[in-house]
C-alpha cells in the first residue's frame, strides 16, 4: 500500500536522502508536502520531481521564487505556519521531521494532534519536550519511528521483546572528527576540521555536535524518552567503524546488535516502510572487508558535553531544553568563527548553571525556557569575549 509522506527539512542531508529513498521505491510512497529553508534552487528541483501539493519556505523571497516557477500548481506557505501546514496535510500518513534544532517541536506536536505517525530525525524535539511529545503520541495512538541509526538499531533489537527483559541499551558513537584529539588540539580547532567527519555525511550543525559528542548526549536523552529507559541503564560506546549501530543487553546476558553500512538511507527506509522491509540497493555490509571492530569508553574529561547531557537528562524538567537551546546558539557561533571550539561547552555549562529548574514544564514553559536559554547563551558569549566569565 502506498504511503503518503510529509517531509520537514527536505533540502538538508536527511531530507535529500529521504527523497532518494522515495525515488528508489516507485509506487510505494507519495510526497504530499515539503518544507525547506532557504535552499530554493534545490527545493524547486524537488517540487518538479515529486509534485507536492503544499510547500513551506523560510521567507517571502522563497515564496516568490516558487510561485514564479509553479504558479498555482503548488500552495506556498512561510515560516512556522508553513511547517505546521506541511506536517498536518490531511492526506499524509507519516511525517518525516528532518529539520535541525528545536524548531521541529511545534510542527511535530501539531502533527501528532492531527493523528500522524512520525519518522523522527529531529532529536531536539524529544530533548526539549520528551515528556509532552511521548504522552501525546500515546494519547493519539501515533507511532514515533526513530530515523537516527542508533535509535533505529535499538528499535529493531527491541522488536517483540518485553521491556522487563531489557537490562540496558548501549549507544555507539563514531567519536566524531576529534575523537583522538587532545584538549590542547581542540582548543585551536577550526570549523573545517570539525566538519571533517570520518564516517558520516551529515549537515553542519550535527557534524559539529558529533565533534563535541553533544550529538551523542542528545541521543542519550532521546533514547531515554523513546525506550522509557532510566539514564543509569544507558551506556555509550565509542565505535570508530560505525558498523554496529547500537546494542541491547538483556537480563539473561544476551546482547542483540544491529549492524550495517554507515548509510542513513537504510534507517530512513526502515522507518518509512515499518513494519515491513523493502529491498534496498545500498552498499551491503561485508564483515570480511571490515576485518576488525573496535570499542572503547567515551572520555568524559575530553568531551564534557556528553556528561552535561547525562546531567541534564537526570535533572529532567526544563534542563534538557536549556541545554539544547544553549548548544544550538554556541554551535552556530562556532560555525560563524565567532567563538572557539571549547567555548561551546563553556557556553552550555554557564547557561545551565544559571537556570532555575522547572520540574514539569508545559509546552508554553518549554518554549519560554528555550527562549531564555538562547538569550543567556548570547550573553555568555559576550562575557567570554570580554573575559568576564570565570
Amino acid at each position: 500500500m502506498s504511503r503518503t509522506i510529509a517531509l520537514l527539512g527536505s533540502t538538508g542531508s536527511i531530507g535529500t536522502m529521504t527523497l532518494e529513498v522515495v525515488a528508489s521505491q516507485p509506487g510505494e510512497f507519495r510526497v504530499a508536502s515539503l518544507a525547506a529553508g532557504r535552499n530554493i534552487d534545490l527545493l524547486l528541483q524537488q517540487i518538479e520531481q515529486f509534485r507536492p501539493e503544499i510547500v513551506s519556505v523560510a521567507d517571502e523571497e522563497g515564496r516568490t521564487a516558487v510561485r514564479e516557477r509553479f504558479g498555482s500548481k503548488v500552495e506556498v506557505l512561510v515560516g512556522l505556519e508553513g511547517l505546521i501546514a506541511v506536517a498536518t496535510h490531511p492526506e499524509v500518513d507519516i511525517v518525516v521531521t528532518a529539520v535541525v534544532g528545536s524548531i521541529g517541536l511545534i510542527p511535530t506536536v501539531k502533527a501528532l494532534e492531527a493523528g500522524k505517525h512520525i519518522a523522527l530525525a529531529n532529536k531536539e524535539t524529544l530533548v526539549a519536550a520528551g515528556h509532552l511529545v511521548m504522552d501525546l503520541a500515546k494519547q493519539k495512538g501515533c507511532a514515533i519511528l526513530p530515523v537516527d541509526s542508533e535509535h533505529s538499531a535499538i528499535y529493531q533489537c527491541l522488536h517483540r521483546e518485553r521491556s522487563v527483559d531489557v537490562d540496558r541499551i548501549l549507544l555507539t558513537a563514531s567519536g566524531g572528527s576529534f575523537r583522538d584529539k587532545t584538549r590542547d588540539e581542540m582548543r585551536v580547532a577550526t570549523v573545517s576540521g570539525a566538519l571533517n567527519h570520518p564516517n558520516w555525511a551529515m549537515g553542519a550543525k550535527i557534524t559539529i555536535d558529533s565533534a563535541t559528542l553533544m550529538n551523542k548526549g542528545l541521543e542519550v536523552i532521546e533514547a531515554h524518552w523513546l525506550f522509557n529507559m532510566p539514564y543509569d541503564r544507558i551506556d555509550v560506546l565509542v565505535h570508530p567503524e560505525s558498523i554496529v549501530h547500537s546494542l541491547v543487553e538483556f537480563v539473561d546476558g544476551s546482547v542483540l546488535a544491529q549492524l550495517g553500512s554507515p548509510d542513513m538511507r537504510i534507517p530512513i527506509q526502515y522507518a518509512l516502510s515499518y513494519p515491513d522491509r523493502m529491498p534496498g540497493s545500498y552498499k551491503r555490509l561485508n564483515l570480511l572487508e571490515v576485518g576488525k571492530l573496535h570499542f572503547r569508553k567515551p572520555d568524559f574529561e575530553r568531551f564534557p558535553l556528553l556528561r552535561m547531557c547525562f546531567d541534564a537528562g537526570r535533572a529532567g524538567g526544563s534542563m534538557p531544553t536549556v541545554l539544547n537551546a544553549a548548544n544550538e546558539v554556541a554551535n552556530e557561533y562556532f560555525r560563524m568563527n565567532l567563538i572557539g571550539f571549547l567555548d561551546i561547552e563553556q557556553t552550555v555549562a554557564h547557561v545551565m548553571d544559571r537556570h532555575q529548574l522547572l520540574t514539569n514544564p508545559s509546552l508554553e514553559e518549554v518554549l519560554e525556557a528555550d527562549a531564555w536559554a538562547r538569550q543567556q547563551a548570547c550573553q555568555v558569549v559576550r562575557e567570554l569575549e570580554l573575559g568576564q566569565e570565570q
